[in-house]
């Protein structure tokens, strides 16, 4: 399902304008981004959370030159759902 067919969907179960319904989900997803790049994460009960997770820093090898790096520390975006969203997907 892409943006295009959630902003429809949206759309033809509340009644509401497309324009409209895009202009929220795309101002949801800039706030879910804007979070998680100040390290605070999203919390939706029954859905699930984005959260933040540290990878630690590790050391990769190169091998079509032979050579090893270290990739520093970084933050990924994840998304975790909720036990009762699992429970209704696995059914």
């Amino acid at each position: 399902m892409t943006k295009a067919d959630i902003v429809n969907e949206i759309a033809k179960s509340t009644g509401v304008e497309k324009a409209a319904v895009l202009s929220v989900v795309e101002s949801f997803m800039e706030t879910v981004k804007g979070s998680l790049i100040k390290e605070e994460n999203v919390y939706l009960r029954g859905f699930g959370s984005f959260i933040i997770k540290k990878r630690a820093q590790k050391t990769a090898r190169n091998i079509s030159k032979n050579t090893t790096i270290i990739i520093p520390e970084h933050n990924i975006p994840a998304f975790k759902p909720a036990k009762t969203f699992m429970t209704e997907v696995k059914k």
